[in-house]
């Protein structure tokens, strides 16, 4: 196994308990203010986070083709996707929403391969099956079918076209990190997201009357920005090394972490099913790294 792969799935992990925490943090947080509002705060806090390191590294000019390319994602990666995720979420439950969500890494396997910027193989295959069953698992006891009227299916058609934008970003991210270094990258998504996010935040009134948290709502806020700043972060840098199938997988461990930090600080209950499908992901996982023949 190479530097540049050992770093992608340290980097993937990191990824993955980070956006756990972050649910959990927002799961928190949420009822104090409205989901623009929050995601504005999240992302401006996210690109403050990053900007120091920013400041510490060489500069970096962008082609100016590229610049709309990079802030396009940005907006898929943190606008539309949480857009389309926070209005699925209205109409069906956060567990069934998170195992519709656990489609993302085999949504991105086949766009990859169907662009034949990734090769299929049965390991692959095997370790994307058995991460998604491994969060199926981990959720199973939050699942609620939804009754099969308008807004429920319309709720499930948006966590699906969420994932959908989620693989689209991380396959399209790949030729901009082979040109530029993953934190920059970072940096000018994020800001472009935060420039999109004010619409919607304005609409829910953001600007006008500025919400107010407890003292343990902010320190949540501020979590959730700065483990943005580093998820995202790592996030890119594990695409610069890894092919996107892969490192999507990762996230898998995010519903994962907060079903496990749910029973610490929340006093969620976790059943033996949780333990099966932390297996199930941690194989998934191995299967789809284990070094094959060269």
């Amino acid at each position: 196994m190479t530097r540049g792969e050992v770093l992608a799935i340290f980097a993937g992990t990191t990824t993955g308990v980070t956006v756990g925490s972050a649910m959990v943090a927002t799961r928190f947080v949420i009822v104090q203010t409205d989901p623009a509002s929050l995601a504005l705060l999240r992302y401006g806090i996210g690109a403050l986070g990053l900007i120091v390191p920013l400041l510490m590294v060489r500069r970096v000019i962008f082609d100016r083709r590229d610049l709309l390319p990079i802030a396009l994602l940005g907006i898929g990666q943190f606008g539309i996707l949480v857009a389309l995720l926070n209005y699925g979420l209205r109409f069906i439950g956060s567990g069934l929403g998170a195992l519709l969500f656990a489609t993302f890494p085999l949504m991105t396997m086949a766009l990859a391969a169907a662009l034949r910027l990734e090769a299929l193989t049965i390991a692959k295959i095997a370790g994307v099956l058995l991460t998604a069953a491994g969060v199926g698992l981990a959720v199973f006891d939050h699942i609620a079918l939804p009754d099969a009227d308008g807004n429920n299916l319309l709720g499930v058609t948006a966590v699906l076209a969420s994932a959908l934008t989620g693989a689209v970003c991380s396959v399209f991210y790949r030729p901009y990190l082979e040109k530029y270094p993953p934190l920059q990258v970072s940096v000018f998504a994020m800001l472009a997201s935060v420039l999109f996010l004010v619409l919607p935040a304005a609409g829910e009134g953001f600007f006008s009357d500025l919400p107010t948290f407890t003292p343990a709502g902010w320190l949540a806020v501020l979590f959730i920005g700065l483990a943005s700043s580093l998820g995202y972060y790592t996030w890119l840098l594990a695409l610069k090394h890894a092919s996107p199938t892969r490192v999507a997988m990762f996230l898998a461990l995010g519903p994962v972490t907060a079903t496990a930090l749910g029973s610490v600080l929340l006093d969620e209950p976790v059943s033996p099913l949780f333990l099966a499908g932390l297996a199930a992901v941690v194989t998934g996982l191995w299967a789809a790294h284990r070094p094959g023949p060269r």
